[in-house]
């Protein structure tokens, strides 16, 4: 890379954030931050911004003047890619400004695709802008997929580490509390993507996100359990052969091939032993284990609003289980009677997508 490539950060102050942080102290060469933003955090985010002499920040928390003007620098700021690393659908106003304007978007907001994932494709048709996926698991069929076309794949597999309560007796599970949600067995996330993680709903979401990055349709789509979380995801080809993307656990790989694609930059901040890995193992999804996982695939699957009915209900519910008012297992019965009770509008608009997440009453 001959010039420093300029980047925008959203959502810094979080896990990924603090990967991207990394991989620019490593890098300082290649990339500079000159936009960020974070949601509550001043402090943290006035440091950042000293260390990295970045001359543009904002804080969103609970205003939509500052969330209009991250907007309006969104539109007018020169960066070359903006990483979207908001948790939940507060990040797809940000995805959409991003990729009017004809950016590439890095995309770890993956409730923007889940939601509006038709818009988004119909946008990215008229601007050209490329959106590079930062969750492990697309980042992996990312890679694997480069110089090949989609009518050579039969499958995509995504991993999942099965969560803290993949071997819990079920018996168990109504008596789960925040603390051992939160105890996540192999990934260090924020808070609403472990929590996603431990019902395994997200493993759902980024079944919806597949469909969308890579234009597979949902019956070409699988999910596994892959509890070491080595194998971030695997192709499989119609000629029978798979093709895995492997590390050991960290966000800093995915970021960095966002960053630099479609080349693989030179770095030794991650390195994989082969010789101490453990064994890698895998099974089934189990159905009364991780019922939010088939309720999001088959929300997905009728499309429409049903995603962003899903997903509302499920933000609903997880703010409503970390201030202790519904228990781990209602969080399933909330999303499936909200599913139940709305009704479907088939390709709606953005204000429409919008005023059903301001306005969702479980």
């Amino acid at each position: 890379m001959n010039m420093k490539k300029k980047i925008a950060v959203l959502g810094i102050t979080g896990s990924i954030g603090e990967s991207v942080l990394e991989i620019v102290r490593n890098h300082p060469e290649a990339f500079e931050i000159v936009l960020a933003s974070a949601n509550s955090n001043k402090k943290k985010l006035s440091d950042i911004a000293e260390e990295m002499n970045i001359s543009k920040t904002i804080l969103t928390k609970d205003s939509s003047a500052k969330q209009s003007e991250l907007i309006e620098l969104i539109e007018n700021e020169n960066y070359d890619i903006l990483i979207n690393a908001i948790s939940g659908s507060a990040g797809l106003p940000y995805t959409i400004a991003t990729l009017k304007r004809g950016k590439d978007l890095a995309l770890a907001n993956k409730e923007s695709l889940v939601m509006a994932g038709h818009l988004i494709k119909d946008i990215i048709s008229k601007t050209g802008s490329k959106i590079l996926p930062v969750d492990s698991e697309h980042s992996a069929i990312f890679q694997v997929l480069h110089g090949h076309q989609m009518s050579e794949v039969k499958k995509l597999h995504l991993t999942a580490s099965g969560g803290p309560f993949r071997t819990l007796p079920l018996k168990d599970f109504p008596k789960i509390n925040l603390k051992q949600v939160l105890n996540h067995p192999t990934w260090d996330m924020g808070t609403k993507v472990t929590i996603d993680s431990a019902t395994m709903l997200n493993k759902g979401l980024e079944v919806i996100e597949a469909h969308w990055l890579f234009d597979i349709e949902y019956y070409r789509i699988k999910a596994i359990i892959h509890p070491q979380s080595i194998i971030h995801s695997l192709v499989e080809f119609v000629d029978g052969s798979m093709i895995a993307q492997m590390s050991v656990p960290t966000m800093q790989l995915p970021i960095l091939y966002a960053l630099t694609y479609p080349l693989h930059y030179p770095s030794e901040k991650v390195q994989t032993s082969l010789e101490t890995l453990s064994a890698l193992t895998f099974e089934p999804i189990c159905p009364k284990r991780f019922p939010l996982f088939y309720l999001t695939c088959e929300a997905g699957k009728i499309g429409g609003l049903m995603p962003t009915i899903l997903n509302a209900a499920n933000e609903k519910a997880i703010d409503m289980f970390i201030k202790g008012e519904i228990p781990f297992t209602d969080i399933a019965k909330l999303v499936e009677n909200a599913l139940n009770k709305y009704e479907n509008i088939p390709n709606p608009d953005l204000e429409t997508i919008l005023n059903l997440v301001k306005n969702f009453n479980p």
